[in-house]
């Protein structure tokens, strides 16, 4: 037997490899869990490491219609539900409620795959009412999470895109995105593609515990030079903006940014949707807890007193004197080192093709 009080088991510690620490009741479930010691814990036993489990999807549509004018687009694609790369600050946990799953740890290890997404990206462009406007891929969870090298489904959703010459933009933390520049450098040829690789800090031990199955920060801007360099134009979206957290990195980032080749930028503040309050405050008590409640008074204090605001205008940018210094911030960094911001999209929507439907014959030309 040991003299471990038992409230010890809910207490929340890291787990190496995961950015959440919990698996914290969704907001729709009605019942609430708990650890409760029945003799047999030992202290030597460490932390549980919950697997990835991946579960196949067949979707019944792919894109999704975006009306938020905080947003440069009106049209996405997410090829993954859940997202293995486990940035605990995630504004897309919460979507995970809708499942009956927890945002915490279920979030970034039980995963939904897709698989019919080319396929019924196909049946949409076919449409007669189909109005060509970028599609973003990466806009909720990211299309190039480490399950895409084994599933593909980024790389068969551009490869429909290409053939039918429709512009789209990628938003991703993952280098994975070079894999496919055989099929983004044509594409960038004829101005159909648009690359943002996400930044917010440039420190590995930061990131490690903040974002820990993405790609490192060094390898991010590495992929940034990587891609324009072939031709691909990529820019950089710092973002999350964490006070007293990452916010520090901004004027470094917009720099190696630019020395990486990147010529467009762009920055979101973090924001703490439903479950996710939560979930960011037991990071910070795990990871700095010395700064914890200064973070979340900052947060609250560019958020109206609350720590979060889901207003249109407001919600990406943050309001009062500490939003506004980062603002001020950014837009100096992006003159001084030459940067255009991420709204100066430049994709030709004429060049669009409808795919043609499928015919016992087969295609002759």
């Amino acid at each position: 037997m040991h003299d471990q009080d038992p409230t010890d088991l809910n207490r929340p510690q890291r787990i190496k490899g995961r950015g959440a620490a919990s698996n914290r009741e969704g907001r729709f479930e009605a019942l609430a869990k708990s650890i409760e010691d029945d003799g047999w814990h030992r202290d030597d036993e460490g932390v549980h490491r919950p697997a990835t489990q991946v579960r196949v999807e067949q979707g019944r549509s792919i894109l999704s219609h975006n009306e938020s004018p905080d947003l440069p687009f009106s049209l996405s694609i997410n090829p993954y539900r859940g997202c293995e790369h486990g940035c605990n600050y995630c504004y897309a946990r919460p979507s995970h409620s809708y499942l009956n799953l927890s945002p915490g740890l279920d979030f970034e290890t039980r995963l939904f795959a897709k698989t019919n997404a080319a396929e019924l990206l196909r049946e949409e462009l076919r449409k007669p009412g189909h109005v060509v406007s970028p599609i973003t891929l990466g806009a909720n969870t990211d299309c190039y999470q480490p399950i895409e090298r084994e599933y593909r489904i980024t790389r068969s959703i551009i490869e429909v895109l290409a053939e039918c010459r429709h512009p789209l933009t990628i938003l991703t933390k993952n280098a994975l995105v070079e894999r496919d520049i055989d099929l983004l450098a044509p594409m960038a040829e004829q101005r159909l593609v648009q690359v943002f690789v996400s930044i917010n800090a440039l420190d590995n031990h930061l990131a490690s515990s903040l974002e820990p199955r993405a790609s490192a920060p060094h390898r991010r801007m590495q992929a940034i030079a990587t891609l324009n360099a072939a031709g691909v134009p990529c820019g950089v979206l710092v973002a999350p903006v964490i006070p007293a957290v990452t916010d520090m990195h901004i004027e470094e980032v917009l720099k190696q940014a630019a020395e990486s080749g990147a010529n467009i930028a762009g920055y979101a503040m973090l924001r703490l949707p439903h479950e996710l309050k939560d979930l960011f405050r037991e990071w910070l008590e795990i990871h700095v807890p010395q700064r914890a409640e200064h973070v979340m008074s900052l947060i609250r204090q560019m958020r109206g007193g609350k720590e979060n605001d889901a207003r249109f205008g407001s919600r990406m940018r943050g309001e009062g004197a500490y939003a506004e210094i980062i603002a001020q911030r950014f837009a100096l960094a992006c003159r001084k080192h030459g940067l255009g911001r991420s709204r100066q999209l430049d994709l030709d929507c004429t060049r669009f093709v409808a795919p043609r439907k499928p015919t016992a014959q087969g295609e002759l030309f």
